[in-house]
């Protein structure tokens, strides 16, 4: 059995480590996890752990990479810019919201460890701000709400992954369904694009 696994290739014992190591930076948070443990739960040798990723720091912003990317590829899956304006955006949240609750692990990794952790907050920043990116697109392309300007959308995604976080946590906790999570944040984000060109019209009617 032992040969048998040295003999896997590169790319797929480097997947097994970046899984263990989720898995116990997840429970265990940055400064308590240590490189042995990590070695334990992918059943190998610490040597071959540091051979592939030469230090604790290195492993972890591989983690954060990896875990961002399929954050991002979940998010835009499924995403079909022919629906009403309201069902894109329940599509948007509950995409945001299972990815959450499907992956907690990965959650945890980036918006728990990864936040409160001082030496990665430029990684976490970069992270979240392809999120938003990605979402004030999503929602742009998904609305029809005359007078909404790129700035309309950005703001309403930056609230909507913000107000997404906190219930996120929530959801990987098992404190609230994703069912309810997802209703309560789209009507959220429904009433604040309703809103969108409110003031100009108003402003234009008493001129």
């Amino acid at each position: 059995m032992a040969g048998g696994t040295k003999r896997l290739p590169r790319a797929v014992r480097e997947q097994q480590m970046l899984d263990a190591a989720v898995k116990v930076f997840a429970a265990n948070g940055f400064p308590e996890t240590s490189m042995d443990a990590i070695a334990a739960e992918a059943k190998i040798s610490k040597p071959m752990l540091y051979l592939y990723y030469g230090s604790k720091e290195e492993l972890f912003s591989a983690c954060i990479a990896r875990e961002s990317a399929k954050f991002i590829d979940a998010m835009s899956i499924g995403f079909n810019p022919a629906l009403h304006q309201r069902e894109q955006a329940r599509l948007v949240v509950r995409e945001f919201l299972r990815f959450v609750h499907e992956n907690a692990e990965s959650w945890r990794v980036l918006y728990r460890v990864a936040v409160g952790t001082a030496s990665f907050s430029d990684l976490v920043r970069q992270s979240r701000r392809r999120v938003i990116e990605m979402v004030a697109g999503l929602i742009e392309q998904g609305t029809t709400v005359e007078g909404a300007t790129g700035v309309d959308f950005e703001i309403t995604a930056v609230a909507l992954v913000g107000a997404a976080e906190a219930v996120g946590d929530r959801i990987s906790e098992g404190d609230v369904s994703l069912e309810t999570a997802t209703e309560l944040l789209v009507g959220i984000v429904w009433r604040g694009l309703r809103g969108v060109g409110v003031h100009d019209d108003t402003a234009a009617a008493e001129a």
